[in-house]
């Protein structure tokens, strides 16, 4: 496999004078500089209005094209703002870039998102809902079967134990997940729908009031559980936001405590292996994360749900 070039500030000038015709009069070029957050592309900022991301391999190539395809899809039925290419193509042989307009706001891991925030999130996951699966199927997009949360409970445990002997965790509090309780939330058949499936913060753009203003990054969008949503949100907002806004887009008891624990499953187990060197994510973010999907919720007081999902 031909090893791809690495991009510079010069080639990355060079790409987007080509494309801005206000910049091509400019003979120093637009101002560029690299985003440091997200690791899938390589991201730049181009000026004060543009973002660059260059697709570093085949794969994030067939990701990000497919992502274009999506955006134009599912923008109708969303409340938030979604990227818009002004100019893709590609950047060196086989390997693809998009240069998006910028969505306004602060990224969610530095802003906090209000009440009025919290029905911008309800209106993302309703939309999400709706978007048509056989749409969302024939442009690529593919289907993920729902995890095991038994699985991931057991994983989970172990991580627990390795945090609380590093004193960054209660093993105890993941005991509240029982065996039985994992089994009772699988996902439930037949409610695939379309979930961006990496809602973090950093993905999640919020103006000073804090509103939700856009969502970047669709390059890993699935048919999948919609319980993984719920479970980006509460590690990126918190947990009581997260169920909120689940519950105003009409999601039950289920599926919100089942993407709770998925959250504070997956939380844990990153941050253990962020300890043990395994992880790349940056320390302060990660024990942020855990202590979010840790907050307290209402729902927890049920001790049992019913046949149905139930009420909040």
């Amino acid at each position: 496999m031909t090893q791809a070039p690495t991009p510079t500030a010069d080639t990355v000038r060079q790409l987007v004078r080509s494309l801005l015709k206000d910049s091509a009069a400019d003979s120093t070029g637009p101002e560029v500089r690299p985003v440091a957050e997200g690791g899938g592309h390589s991201t730049w900022w181009v000026g004060t209005r543009h973002v660059l991301r260059l697709a570093p391999d085949r794969e994030a190539t067939l990701r990000q094209r497919r992502e274009l395809r999506l955006r134009d899809l599912v923008r109708p039925y969303l409340p938030v703002a979604v990227p818009t290419s002004v100019a893709h193509g590609e950047w060196a042989p086989g390997l693809s870039y998009t240069l998006d307009t910028k969505v306004a706001g602060r990224s969610g891991e530095d802003q906090d998102v209000s009440a009025v925030g919290e029905a911008d999130l309800a209106g993302l996951l309703t939309g999400l809902r709706e978007v048509p699966v056989r749409q969302a199927e024939a442009l690529g997009v593919p289907r993920t079967a729902p995890r095991s949360l038994e699985a991931l409970r057991r994983t989970a445990e172990q991580a627990a134990e390795r945090l609380a002997a590093a004193d960054e965790f209660d093993a105890a509090r993941l005991h509240q997940l029982t065996q039985p309780g994992a089994v009772q939330l699988a996902a439930q058949s037949a409610t695939a729908v379309l979930v961006h499936h990496d809602l973090k913060g950093e993905h999640l753009v919020v103006s000073a009031d804090g509103r939700v203003r856009g969502v970047l990054d669709w390059t890993d969008a699935a048919l999948g559980d919609p319980a993984e949503d719920i479970a980006g949100l509460a590690s990126a907002v918190g947990a009581p936001a997260a169920v909120r806004a689940a519950t105003l887009a009409g999601y039950g008891a289920r599926p919100c405590l089942r993407g709770l624990w998925l959250a504070r499953c997956d939380t844990a187990v990153r941050l253990a292996a962020q300890l043990e060197g395994r992880d790349i994510g940056p320390l302060p973010l990660l024990r942020a994360q855990l202590r979010h999907t840790w907050e307290a919720i209402l729902l927890e007081r049920v001790t049992e749900l019913r046949d149905g999902d139930g009420e909040l």
